[in-house]
């Protein structure tokens, strides 16, 4: 087997791969005489066949069917022989297959990037120490108020808080816009429910009343998927009051704590479980924070070139998981593939850079902390210690979840590795950073 192989780009390789015409008429001469010895044709006994007979029957089918062979096993030698890695499947281009010639075939591939890890130590990451105080914990309380809250119908004008029950017709020029008609739609003044606007025009308004306003839609409006010819636009609406309610949230004591499930310590164990889940809450995020901190450091120290191939795979899998979540199974009204391209190119760097950091920091898969991660997300289910038992026998979900793992423990040892600092910041602006 002769072997040459030519740099066509940074990444990009030609490799010819030229196989001797003796050792492919052997390998079909052999073929020949293994089908002739089972093959049945009219006029013939089985295994009596004349080979020139198999041949003119069977002869182009089976010097398809070795070549095709000897391209794949050939492929697979010439890369080890040639110490290349490569990043996804050839293009092979057969050069030469005349019968009685040497056989040649051209295959074109990216390989992998040679990846020399440098400058780890130097990698920064801040540390958020999240501070909740007692009032972070009074406004949950609130939010769990609201959520079990009661509406209750008034004779007075609508104001903030307040829920409008109201018809309403949206036009421009006259013409009705989609999806601008609604019947006994309810409306809470003051979440921004609707655009500020048609808020704006509800306040004030008693069952019964009727009014025609304006409302101006954002610039940006319909940029992700809505209407985007109302954008910026000034759309005229009439709209009727049916009744103005008013909010009643449950009272703040022991009763509370019951409508979420909580038996036994009242109000103090709610207040109890509800700071408890805000430190998860909070510990998770942190956790999510640092590991974003960390891998922008290595892809800032580690500027490589990476595989087209890898980039395209991985956009097209970002784009067809896309269409599974929106419901979309015509390709032509997938999101644009392009829209993937800046995360698809974060991930492969990612991945790659990953992937050398585990070879040569030789990061080995620890089987307690697989366990705890299938323990984390069995959590909080009821027979969460059966869900356990089954994922861990479950050979595929094991797979998937090895990696990530994996790439824990490769955080954490950069996390050694690099400068580390903290800041204290509030629970209320780290979970709700203000837009």
């Amino acid at each position: 087997m002769m072997v040459t192989v030519e740099a066509t780009g940074k990444l990009t390789r030609r490799m010819r791969v030229e196989l001797p015409a003796e050792r492919v008429e052997k390998e079909i001469e052999s073929r020949l005489k293994k089908v002739g010895r089972t093959a049945k044709i009219k006029g013939f006994r089985p295994g009596k066949i004349p080979v020139k007979v198999v041949r003119q029957r069977y002869g182009g089918q089976i010097r398809q069917e070795v070549l095709s062979e000897l391209m794949q096993k050939s492929y697979s030698d010439a890369v080890i022989q040639e110490n290349l890695q490569p990043a996804a499947n050839p293009r092979i281009e057969p050069e030469q297959t005349d019968s009685g010639k040497d056989f040649a075939y051209v295959a074109t591939f990216e390989v992998l990037p040679e990846i020399a890890l440098a400058d780890l130590d130097k990698i920064e990451v801040q540390k958020p120490e999240v501070d909740i105080v007692d009032a972070d914990v009074d406004e949950m309380i609130e939010n769990l108020r609201k959520q079990k809250a009661t509406f209750e119908t008034v004779e007075r004008a609508a104001a903030d808080g307040d829920r409008v029950i109201v018809d309403f017709d949206g036009t421009l020029k006259g013409e009705p816009i989609k999806g601008g008609k609604g019947k006994e739609v309810p409306v809470i003044l003051g979440q921004g429910q609707m655009l500020a606007d048609f808020e704006a025009g509800l306040k004030g308004l008693k069952a019964g009343e009727e009014k025609s306003f304006k409302v101006k839609f954002p610039k940006d409006y319909g940029s992700s998927g809505g209407a985007e010819d109302l954008a910026g636009k000034k759309v005229d609406f009439a709209v009727k009051v049916h009744r103005v309610e008013e909010e009643k949230l449950p009272p703040l004591d022991d009763s509370l704590a019951e409508l979420y499930g909580v038996e036994e310590g009242g109000l103090p164990q709610l207040r109890e479980d509800v700071l408890a889940n805000m430190r998860r809450e909070a510990d998770d995020k942190v956790r999510a924070d640092v590991k974003e901190q960390v891998m922008t450091g290595l892809i800032e120290h580690h500027p490589i070139e990476i595989p087209a191939s890898l980039v395209h795979q991985e956009m097209h899998s970002r784009q067809h998981e896309a269409m599974r979540r929106l419901g979309v199974e015509d390709h032509d009204k997938a999101p644009a593939i392009e829209n993937f391209r800046p995360g698809a190119e974060r991930s492969v760097r990612l991945g790659l850079l990953l992937q050398q950091l585990v070879r040569d920091k030789e990061i080995t898969l620890e089987p307690a902390r697989l366990r705890r991660k299938v323990e984390e997300m069995c959590s909080g289910y009821e027979r969460a210690d059966e869900m356990v038992a089954s994922y861990l026998s479950n050979a595929q979900i094991m797979q998937q979840l090895e990696p990530l793992v994996l790439e824990e423990q490769a955080v954490e040892w950069l996390l050694e590795q690099g400068k580390v600092t903290t800041k204290k910041v509030g629970f209320g602006p780290y979970m709700k950073p203000q837009a």
